[in-house]
Order: C-alpha cells, then sequence, then structure tokens
C-alpha cells in the first residue's frame, strides 16, 4: 500500500468517525453539571451559600465542612458528575458539606475588594453554616485562590476554624517554576483594572490555556476525535468544557488588590499583610492544617503550596502530593476516592467523639 493510500484511508476513517461522533453530540442534549442534591441556606448579593443533603446515615457527630472554591471559575467543579465529585465523595464519608457560589459579579461589584470578600462575604457565610449546623466552629476546606482567601480568614478568625485545609493553595507566590505568578508580575494591574472595570472572564481563561497552549488548545481536541463515538466520554468531555469555558469576569478591586498582594508583593512571605485594618499573620492559625497538592500541577506548583507549613503557627500539619493536575485532583477518579476518604480520616481523627 502506497502512502497514498494510506493517506486515503486514514482520511476516510477519521470522517468516519467524525460523522458518527456528530451524532453522539448532536444527542446528548443539555448537560448537566453539579447533580448531588443541595440546599440554598443563604444568599446576598449574587453569592449563594448551599448545604449538601446527607447521602450516608452519619456514624458520628462531624462539624459542618465548609467548602471555599476560587473566585475565577464556578465551584461545580467539585460535583462534576456522581462520579467525578469531591462532594458525594465527602459526602459518602459522612461529612456534613456546604459550599459557596460567588456568582457572576456585574458593573456594580467593580468595587468589591479584599475584604468585602474575605471579611464580608465569607464572614458571613461562615457565620450562617455556624447557624445553620448549631456549631461553634467548622472546619474549611479552600480549593486555589479560595484556599489562600481561607489562610487568611483563619488567620484573622482562628477560634471560628477547628481544622483548615488546603487543595493545590498557593502561599509562596515567588517560587521560581510559578509559571502563572511570573507572567501576572509583568501585567500592570491597576492599568488593567481601570481600563476594563471587572476583568472579563474570558480574557483570564485566555491567559490559562495559553500557558499550556498545545496540550489545552490543540491535543485535547485531537484526543477529542479518539473517543467522539463513545457517549459516555463525550459526556465527561463536554461536562469539562461547559466548565472551562463559564468564567465569571471579577470584581476590578478585588483583582487589582488580589494581585497587587500576592502575585506581585508576595506578602505571605514578606509580611505586612492587612485586610480591613486587621494584620494577617499566619502564624496565628494553630489549628491542624492539612495540605493536598498536585505533582502535575501547572497553575500551583507544589514549591508554591508546601511554604504553607513552614508559615502556619501549628505543629500539626499533614501535607499529601498527588499524581495529578490542578483539575485532576478535584475531578479524577481520585477526587470520588482516595481525597475525600483522606480527608475524612483526618477530619475523625482531630474531631472529639
Amino acid at each position: 500500500m502506497t502512502a497514498s493510500d494510506h493517506f486515503l484511508r486514514d482520511s476516510i476513517e477519521f470522517q468516519s468517525r467524525l460523522t458518527e461522533g456528530m451524532k453522539v453530540i448532536a444527542g446528548l442534549g443539555e448537560i448537566e453539571v453539579g447533580t448531588t442534591p443541595k440546599d440554598q441556606i443563604y444568599a446576598s448579593n449574587g453569592l449563594v451559600l448551599y448545604r449538601y443533603r446527607p447521602l450516608v446515615k452519619q456514624k458520628r457527630k462531624t462539624e459542618p465542612l465548609l467548602i471555599v472554591y476560587a473566585l475565577v471559575n464556578r465551584p461545580y467543579i467539585v460535583d462534576l458528575h456522581e462520579k467525578r465529585s469531591l462532594v458525594r465523595g465527602l459526602l459518602n464519608a459522612g461529612q456534613d458539606v456546604y459550599l459557596i457560589d460567588w456568582g457572576y459579579p456585574g458593573p456594580e461589584d467593580r468595587y468589591l475588594d479584599m475584604s468585602d470578600y474575605v471579611v464580608d462575604m465569607l464572614g458571613k457565610c461562615v457565620a450562617e453554616t455556624l447557624k445553620n449546623a448549631n456549631a461553634s466552629a467548622l472546619n474549611l476546606l479552600g480549593i486555589c485562590q479560595g484556599g489562600t482567601m481561607s489562610l487568611c480568614y483563619a488567620a484573622l478568625y482562628p477560634e471560628r476554624i477547628s481544622n483548615l485545609i488546603t487543595m493545590v493553595t498557593p502561599a509562596d507566590f515567588h517560587t521560581p517554576d510559578n509559571i502563572l505568578a511570573n507572567w501576572f508580575r509583568e501585567i500592570d494591574v491597576e492599568l488593567l483594572v481601570d481600563t476594563m472595570g471587572n476583568v472579563p472572564g474570558i480574557l483570564l481563561n485566555s491567559i490559562f490555556l495559553s500557558l499550556k497552549p498545545f496540550k489545552l488548545g490543540v491535543e485535547k481536541y485531537l484526543d477529542f476525535i479518539e473517543i467522539i463515538d463513545d457517549k459516555d466520554k463525550v459526556e465527561n468531555f463536554m461536562r469539562m468544557e461547559k466548565w472551562i469555558f463559564d468564567s465569571p469576569d471579577q470584581a476590578g478591586a478585588m483583582f487589582c488588590t488580589f494581585l497587587r498582594t500576592f502575585f506581585h508583593e508576595n506578602r505571605f512571605v514578606s509580611g505586612g499583610l492587612e485586610i480591613d485594618g486587621q494584620e494577617v499573620n499566619l502564624k496565628a492559625i494553630s489549628i491542624p492544617v492539612l495540605n493536598l497538592m498536585a505533582s502535575e500541577d501547572h497553575l500551583v506548583p507544589p514549591s508554591a503550596s508546601k511554604a504553607i507549613k513552614y508559615m502556619v503557627g501549628t505543629s500539626d500539619y499533614t501535607e499529601k502530593v498527588y499524581k495529578t493536575g490542578h483539575i485532576g485532583i478535584y475531578v479524577s477518579s481520585k477526587a470520588g476516592g482516595d481525597i475525600p476518604i483522606r480527608i475524612a480520616n483526618w477530619l475523625n481523627e482531630r474531631t472529639p467523639g
């Protein structure tokens, strides 16, 4: 068979797979995400606090677990599908799970700043969670940027937090292998916000995708052709695509302050961080800390997160690095398996009774 014959055969096969795949996609209908049953217990200005309904009978009393996700993407990634759900895994492990949905900031939110998010909004969600659970303290699970905000909150109000879990959370923003931080340090963030007001989610999304242009912009779509006639795999692919491109705009003042404080000035390391006139000193965190990281993380390399060990004031510090990426840590099979079990066991060991 000549090279031309091979090319013709491969082209026909490719076209055939593509045609069959289009039929699969056309028959998918609405792609559902975040399907674990939950109830709204508080809402304000687009923010919503949810409590997930228990899936198993609790064998022991547990304190509420509040998940704080990043502002830059939608939090349903932690409950993407019943087989790829960190939330469902935690519920099956007997945890009482709450989640903050930050919503979609509009033009009226341009001047919301760090104090608004950390002290007021996160603080109100903590208060409402404690009220709903009839508890005096809770467990905090912060993910990515949400983990950084959780570190700040736990340092300011340690009496309200029993245990702190950080997942793919940056703390030292100036490690040499932190590509995103190195990139952001070159941005004149004040000029950007003065020009645009709120920062468009589509702009940030294009930046994140550009960090791995071939893998995230070409390779994944070539790989998609290989699974395009498999309905389950296509649905998983489309769920991820829906989440990736569902990117909220960022409140201008918060974006400006967060970048300047952490990416530019690295305040956890250099010191002098204040929020709402209060000093943020991570040494005030004397509660147990569990730090989960991803070895293949291109947004928050483990070096940026391992620094937490030396910043907090607790002697009860545990860390674990998983062989996965920034998103894989809460959507891969590990999200429904080892990770929630590890979190639940770690919490149970530190919960009386």
